[in-house]
């Protein structure tokens, strides 16, 4: 199991969660990330090369969670961002160009 780790656009965002079933649907999404975060996201290609993605849906809204994975030293994961769908690619673009 990886160790999560969390950068500060998405710590924010999950702090401003108020609704528990979004909650509980991005604890279960982190679980199966942590447990084999290769195949419980898409890899991203071309600007984003060495970036995962998740899809998490709830009450009809797509949501994305994105991170990277660490395997040096030890293993663990480093949660990038998260939000909806809209406009989630070009923030991520933003945010890792900066």
């Amino acid at each position: 199991m990886y160790e999560l780790r969390y950068k500060q656009p998405a710590e924010k965002y999950f702090k401003k969660l108020r609704e528990e079933g979004l909650i509980a649907a991005f604890r279960e999404a982190l679980i199966k990330i942590s447990d084999d975060p290769y195949s419980a996201g898409e890899a991203k290609k071309g600007d984003l090369a060495g970036i995962y993605c998740r899809n998490v849906y709830y009450s009809k809204m797509n949501y994305e969670i994105a991170y990277r994975i660490f395997e040096k030293d030890r293993q663990f994961i480093v949660v990038i961002l998260v939000g909806t769908r809209e406009n989630f690619y070009q923030e991520l673009k933003r945010y890792m160009n900066s």
